[in-house]
């Protein structure tokens, strides 16, 4: 082990695990044997870092958090699978995450400089994009996916193969059983869209220009008395251009659950 390394007695590091510089294992500490942790991580008390997970650099996992173990999926019949993470992850205390499974691509896998607070847990198969903050006890089902500098509020919770879109924010306790489309709020259980995510857009530097066409492209979509289809060709009609109301357009085409009204 490298000198580098500033390991607690108590922890314990299983041969054929890689430790890169500066990393920091807390009291009682478990890295497992395929377990790969990125430098200038920090690893707390109690915490585990099971098999066949690789953490990215400067990635904190806080004390009693598991992270990569067995998918709580009755299908899983120990069939080799993976958790792959970014840099920068913050794992608060008690979070769970799970790896992947082979019916489900075999790979959870977490951008970077995600937030996730004490007690939420991330299923098997889940694919998490960059800058997302997840608060106290937001639950993920299996193969849900969430995008980019989504907000997850705390005992959130989103049902199997659901899709989040990026920029969404989701109230406290909001119940996911369809697809949030990119750009909304949304709240209740079940969940339904409250509109734009305004304040959230403006304060990551959208111009008004597109927060304007993305408020049109709400209006038609949600607020209008027109099914999917007719919305979507109004929008694209209307010709309001921008990448974002692409990406709108083409999350709601590539939807199977369907999106929440």
């Amino acid at each position: 082990m490298s000198l580098q390394i500033e390991c607690h007695p108590t922890a314990v590091v299983q041969e054929g695990a890689e430790l890169g510089v500066g990393v920091k294992l807390g009291p009682y500490a478990i890295v497992h044997p395929t377990a790969r942790i990125g430098d200038g991580s920090d690893i707390g008390a109690f915490a585990v870092v099971h098999d066949h997970t690789c953490l990215g650099r400067e990635t904190r996992v806080f004390p009693h958090a598991c992270v990569g173990s067995e998918p709580q999926d009755l299908k899983f019949d120990g069939e080799l699978s993976f958790l792959d993470c970014g840099e920068r992850n913050t794992f608060r205390e008690f979070v769970t995450v799970n790896r992947g499974t082979e019916g489900g691509g075999g790979v959870t896998r977490i951008g970077s400089d995600n937030m996730f607070m004490a007690y939420v847990h991330i299923a098997h198969d889940c694919q998490i994009g960059d800058h997302t903050i997840f608060g106290n006890s937001a639950t993920l089902a299996g193969h849900v996916e969430i995008g980019d500098y989504t907000i997850l509020n705390a005992f959130a919770g989103v049902q199997q193969f659901a899709r989040v879109g990026e920029h969404a924010y989701l109230s406290a306790f909001a119940g996911i059983t369809k697809d949030i489309v990119p750009f909304a709020r949304a709240n209740g259980n079940h969940a339904h869209i409250l509109g734009l995510n305004s304040v959230g857009l403006q304060r990551r530097a959208f111009n008004s220009d597109t927060r304007r066409a993305l408020k049109t492209a709400f209006r038609v979509l949600f607020r209008e008395k027109l099914n999917t289809t007719q919305a979507l060709a109004k929008i694209s009609s209307m010709e309001l251009g921008g990448p974002e109301i692409d990406r709108l357009v083409s999350f709601v085409e590539s939807s199977e659950l369907g999106i929440t009204k």
